[in-house]
């Protein structure tokens, strides 16, 4: 599976985004799909995950009421609409595909788009 982002950029704080992510397979709906991010000199860290088959969504408490991850079966993509950011919300965004549960781990993802980058100005 190949996957590739796009839709960062820079903003102000309280400015709005959406990231997308379009992936190669044609069986993308058997896989869950996730959004990380990487700020400089921090670790990866879990955004929001939507599940293959319910598309059951998870956010992380920092975004919880700002973004919402969604998908598109029919043209293999899934999305992050990011509102209200803040400038602690500037990272690195991949995307990442998992066939396994616990989609809060990057370790249960198997493929790793080539991130996106997101800068939110003061």
């Amino acid at each position: 599976v190949q996957l590739q982002a796009s839709g960062g950029g820079s903003v102000q704080a309280g400015g709005s985004l959406r990231l997308s992510c379009a992936a190669s397979a044609r069986t993308f709906s058997r896989y869950s799909m996730g959004w990380f991010r990487q700020a400089p000199g921090k670790e990866r860290e879990f955004v929001a995950s939507i599940s293959r088959a319910i598309g059951s969504t998870t956010y992380a408490d920092s975004v919880k009421g700002r973004f919402t991850i969604s998908r598109d079966n029919a043209k293999n993509t899934v999305y992050l609409q990011m509102n209200s950011l803040k400038p602690e919300d500037t990272a690195v965004y991949y995307c990442a595909a998992s066939d396994r549960g616990y989609l809060v781990v990057d370790t249960n993802y198997d493929y790793w788009g080539q991130g996106t980058q997101v800068t939110v100005s003061r």
